[in-house]
């Protein structure tokens, strides 16, 4: 594993997430979602660590602490460390919920999962990539994964011209979405439902989807 430096005042992308369930936690399990395993803490915990501090600074220990578990439950239900890592790297089962749609009704099908796993986890489903930005260590895997298992498989299921161009700018908008519902609570977007952000903000999406210029 190599190491690198954490961006200077990095936003903490779950500190709204993990201020609205800090009242509903259990003794002991971290989340009031998940009781008996804390698994949702953990890896919203997680996250945080590993998207701003270099893989070597970051410990079980820290990371418990944070979601208010023991360092051995972590140990119990990740393993070691680095499978902990591994699974924060995976944004493949959100990519599994994000693209169970034909291409025809994709992209309100996109915003309203992506709302309801915001709300659903507490957490953004994507937006931790973001955040690994400009780092040189193992973060690089954050991006890595990002682009295989959420732009190139959504290249490949749109199809048509310029389609990579097109899945790239598609999960920008995406992570445009998360970062704006983060950025804006309590906010109009916290209190809207699922439904009518994607009446507003799908159309958009959907051109880029079928590569219609709106013309």
């Amino acid at each position: 594993m190599t190491t690198g430096h954490a961006a200077q005042g990095a936003t903490d992308p779950d500190k709204d997430e993990r201020a609205s369930t800090d009242a509903s936690r259990e003794p002991g399990t971290g989340t009031g979602t998940d009781p008996g395993t804390g698994r949702l803490a953990i890896l919203r915990a997680a996250r945080r660590a590993f998207t701003q501090r270099p893989y070597a600074e970051v410990t079980m220990r820290g990371i418990a602490a944070d979601a208010g578990v023991s360092a051995s439950l972590i140990v119990k239900r990740f393993g070691t460390k680095e499978s902990l890592f591994n699974t924060v790297a995976d944004f493949g089962p959100a990519a599994d919920r994000l693209f169970a749609a034909p291409p025809a009704v994709l992209g309100r099908h996109l915003v309203l999962t992506m709302v309801r796993l915001r709300r659903e986890n507490h957490s953004d489903p994507l937006l931790r990539v973001v955040f690994s930005l400009g780092n040189m260590d193992e973060r690089t895997l954050l991006r890595e994964r990002f682009r295989e298992q959420v732009t190139a498989r959504l290249a490949g299921l749109i199809g048509g011209e310029r389609r990579q161009l097109r899945a790239e700018l598609i999960t920008g908008q995406l992570l445009g979405l998360g970062a704006t519902l983060s950025l804006h609570r309590p906010g109009a977007g916290e209190d809207a439902t699922p439904e009518l952000l994607a009446d507003l903000y799908a159309p958009g999406l959907q051109r880029l989807i079928t590569g219609d210029p709106g013309h």
